[in-house]
């Protein structure tokens, strides 16, 4: 009879594969030894996630200022471009 896994967290989610076959190799472990090892995993667990949750976070940070430099470059150019014919109109 198969015992269920007991640590706190899904190995299904998206957690890099490593970490999934150590985890797969902790629940095959016998009772005793998993009870020693499973919070310690259950911790690195959790730093993979936050990890990856501040990751995701500075992508999508770098990714609006990448934007938002862009729109601040076009703004410059047509600042530029009306500033030279104004310049032009002043000199006719």
């Amino acid at each position: 009879m198969s015992e269920a896994p007991r640590t706190s967290f899904e190995i299904n989610e998206d957690l890099p594969s490593d970490l999934v076959q150590l985890v797969a190799s902790i629940n095959g472990l016998p009772a005793e030894h998993r009870q020693q090892i499973e919070p310690l995993v259950n911790l690195v667990v959790d730093s993979t996630r936050r990890r990856r949750r501040i990751l995701t976070l500075v992508q999508d940070a770098l990714g609006q200022l990448r934007l938002d430099m862009k729109y601040l470059m076009f703004d410059l150019e047509a600042t530029r471009r009306e500033r030279d014919e104004y310049r032009a109109k002043l000199d006719d």
